[in-house]
């Protein structure tokens, strides 16, 4: 065989083991620990349902949060979310799982069959005034409020209910954020402009509004998708019902506490 051939066959040699490497080297650089939480075998199946509408990989995955952490699911309801994180924080990790009593109500049956048998140890439920929480300042590494941020301006006319200072709560979130900590924010799109309005009505905000309200905290948004986005939706129908369930269009974001 001559130089020239023994080239050739050489950067054929090469070139398929580049394409070995290359074609190995997917599946372990797109699976990641947000990946295998929503992996996790006994998963209930009304959970996995929600998978396809939620995306939570994706959206956990805009947090950063990273094993040992410590994280708050505020009215986390059935916990469906809480579940996910205390895989992804893992068993140095902490998950604070916290409910007012309305959301007990309404997760009853579903929250305790989660957390039976102390099935998620590193999981805490907390049923807590959303006005007076006591949660020890600097002691988180992320908070989450996944479709309730505008439950903070509900305000409820049937009793079911309570009155809640907004901008308290919200400032109880970012101080009990360590520096550098994250809030993430994930909702149902109110009308441009519209503010806090559609909150009690349709139970919807203005995600411009949102993001001042939440920096107004000194918080900075950092990353945001649109994984969630439904173009088609007008905005103008309730969030949780009817014809709009699963099908709304919903922003998500992240604010970092300054490290400094």
């Amino acid at each position: 065989m001559n130089s020239c051939n023994l080239r050739r066959l050489a950067w054929r040699v090469v070139s398929l083991a580049m394409c070995c490497c290359l074609c190995a080297g997917v599946p372990a650089e797109a699976a990641d620990r947000f990946d295998a939480a929503v992996a996790h075998a006994g998963r209930s199946a009304a959970d996995l349902r929600r998978d396809g509408l939620d995306h939570p990989a994706e959206i956990l995955r805009l947090t950063g949060i990273k094993p040992g952490m410590r994280v708050a699911d505020v009215l986390a309801g059935d916990g469906y979310y809480s579940e996910l994180l205390s895989y992804v924080v893992g068993p140095k990790g902490r998950v604070l799982s916290i409910n007012n009593a309305a959301f007990d109500g309404w997760s009853d049956g579903d929250r305790q069959a989660r957390l039976a048998g102390d099935r998620l140890p590193n999981v805490q439920h907390q049923t807590l005034d959303l006005n007076d929480m006591h949660i020890p300042n600097g002691s988180l590494d992320a908070v989450l409020l996944v479709k309730v941020y505008h439950d903070l301006y509900w305000v409820d006319t049937e009793g079911k209910w309570p009155k809640i200072d907004t901008s308290g709560v919200l400032s109880q979130l970012a101080n009990a954020l360590k520096p550098g900590g994250v809030l993430l924010v994930v909702d149902h799109s109110a009308k441009a402009g519209s503010g806090a309005a559609d909150s009690s009505r349709l139970h919807r905000i203005d995600e411009s509004y949102a993001v001042r309200d939440i920096e107004s905290q000194g918080l900075e948004k950092v990353a945001e998708s649109d994984v969630l986005r439904s173009p088609g939706d007008a905005r103008d129908q309730i969030s949780f019902k009817g014809p709009m369930l699963g099908k709304t269009d919903r922003f998500a974001l992240v604010f970092r506490k300054p490290a400094h």
